[in-house]
């Protein structure tokens, strides 16, 4: 324990959250357990929030959260000793010393943060189907375009992509004339309807609900660089951890949007990192607000992926921290894998809060001291009930504390102060500019145009995009990709390992590929083939 940490309260292994009878600590090693912080809005939720973000930091422990109302902020400025700060940290028993944590700032809008971006085949067809809240019958329609694009090596990068593709899967109107020419998009067609009655009425209306999405600033979230995970899991060169900022008060405007993308996050967190075990301290921290959005009108598919991530993501050596206003806004089989809990006060006006009221209370592990139904009605604001995994993994009986203050500041930055940060930030440039590669929309244009290089190629060959790029520089290695007469036999067993080697790159020969092309072409070897447990991709 440092002499820094000394004056903070925090241990090696544990942080000081408050203090009331007795202390309130997190320990770092049961951290990945999961955590919940409820309560009423002003009572304190996000300092409770922030208070845990800095000690997690300083133990070096990279940390994720959304920040709705910009109050975050602060948290990459120093703390001001003002007279009610210094003064509950010296009943404390603590020495306040203003600090401030390494901050990276980040903005699916791209306007307060660095941009945030992922490519619609990472996205999956489930996540997108409830970004999109499709149906049943849409959301199978929208699995037949994305098979029929892993089939054609069609990438799907941005919406143009995923909106070419819609387009090109709409079965042709009426019958056609025995002698009509046949359409460049027939293979994909047929394709198609192989899966299933694919209509042009239900297409029409994912598209319309595309163009919702659009409306909503979605255009800017799909597309390239995508967002690389590891950049949220890094240090200083103090060796505290970073902390990620995901600018949401304009996103939160789209909550489908803003929910589904930290989904997506989880998701391609859970699919990347390898096992770990029980760690000392988790690799990163998660921190989710407003988390009902999560949850609400989604399908019961969708609930049974979510509570297997949360539940098996501790494993990766990751700790989700839900932030809401209620505990009955978390499903119970999710509310169930929440061993770290920190309750603020709520007002039993309704019934429906005094519903909230009664299920906060039974969540806990009873202290024969306080009647904790009461107690949660009448906290003050700052003023929490505390319990925390032991050392066992056995929640401590519930505890009355007052939050301990903050070290960073609390309360917004200004527009200069978050200038500075992001002109001084380690993903500077990184992200800044997209990228539009050829993807599917330009892959299908071609095939329109008549200039596609596999026109030739037999259905279910590959169309195009990155499978098409290896089978054609293969075959232009063994000549099997030109046309010409009868084929020697040493072209024909050229041009079956060709066809073998486009189709059979999955898992793990798609990331060694990806590590020996490098690069971008690696990058959409991985993202093309394999989705994971909320239709993500396995990239490993």
């Amino acid at each position: 324990m440092t002499a820094q940490d000394s004056k903070l309260g925090d241990t090696g292994d544990k942080i000081f959250v408050g203090k009331g009878d007795e202390q309130a600590w997190l320990t770092l090693a049961l951290a990945n357990r999961h955590g919940l912080v409820t309560g009423a809005t002003g009572t304190g939720k996000t300092v409770s929030l922030q208070v845990m973000a800095e000690g997690f930091a300083r133990a070096g422990v990279p940390v994720f959260a959304s920040d709705i109302k910009g109050d975050l902020s602060g948290i990459s400025e120093v703390g001001e000793a003002k007279d009610f700060i210094v003064k509950r940290a010296t009943e404390m028993g603590l020495t306040f010393q203003a600090d401030q944590f390494s901050t990276v700032f980040w903005d699916v809008f791209g306007e307060q943060g660095h941009p945030v971006r992922a490519t619609v085949t990472e996205m999956g067809p489930l996540l997108l189907a409830r970004m999109l809240d499709l149906n049943d019958v849409q959301e199978g329609v929208l699995n037949v375009a994305f098979r029929v694009a892993d089939d054609n090596g069609l990438t799907l990068i941005d919406m143009k992509d995923l909106r070419a593709l819609l387009d090109a899967i709409v079965p042709d109107a009426g019958k056609k004339a025995a002698d009509a020419e046949e359409s460049p998009l027939a293979a994909i067609k047929k394709a198609a309807q192989g899966f299933g009655n694919v209509t042009k009425a239900t297409v029409g209306t994912i598209q319309r609900q595309l163009l919702v999405l659009e409306n909503q600033g979605g255009t800017k979230f799909f597309g390239e660089p995508a967002l690389s995970l590891k950049d949220f899991m890094k240090t200083d060169r103090d060796g505290r951890g970073m902390v990620n900022i995901l600018v949401a008060d304009k996103l939160l405007q789209s909550p489908r949007l803003y929910a589904t993308f930290l989904l997506w996050m989880l998701s391609e967190l859970f699919e990347e990192l390898p096992e770990a075990g029980d760690l000392p301290k988790p690799k990163l921290v998660f921190f989710f607000d407003e988390a009902h959005l999560l949850f609400n009108d989604a399908p019961k598919a969708l609930l049974d992926k979510i509570e297997q991530v949360v539940r098996l993501i501790r494993s990766k050596g990751v700790g989700v921290y839900f932030v809401t206003q209620n505990p009955i806004d978390v499903p119970d089989r999710v509310l169930g894998q929440l061993g770290n809990r920190v309750q603020h006060a709520l007002r039993a006006f309704t019934p429906r809060d005094q519903k909230a009221v009664a299920a906060a209370a039974q969540t806990f592990r009873p202290n024969p001291k306080l009647d904790t139904a009461k107690v949660i009605t009448e906290l003050g604001k700052g003023e929490a009930l505390v319990s925390f995994l032991e050392g066992n993994g056995t929640p401590t009986m519930v505890e009355r504390v007052m939050i301990r203050p903050p070290s960073a500041r609390i309360g917004p930055i200004t527009p200069e102060e978050r200038k500075a940060i992001m002109d001084a930030s380690p993903v500077k440039g990184k992200y800044d500019t997209a990228v539009d590669e050829e993807s599917a929309y330009e892959m299908i244009q071609k095939r329109i145009a008549g200039t596609a290089a596999t026109a030739d190629a037999p259905a279910g060959a590959s169309g195009g995009g990155i499978l098409g790029q290896i089978g054609s520089i293969v075959g232009t290695i063994f000549g099997t990709n030109v046309k010409r007469g009868r084929l020697s036999a040493g072209q024909v067993i050229a041009r079956d390992v060709t066809r073998s080697v486009t189709n059979q790159v999955i898992g793990g020969m798609a990331a060694n590929l990806g590590k020996s092309v490098g690069g971008q072409l690696g990058g959409s070897i991985g993202r093309t083939l394999v989705r994971g447990a909320l239709g993500g991709l396995l990239r490993r």
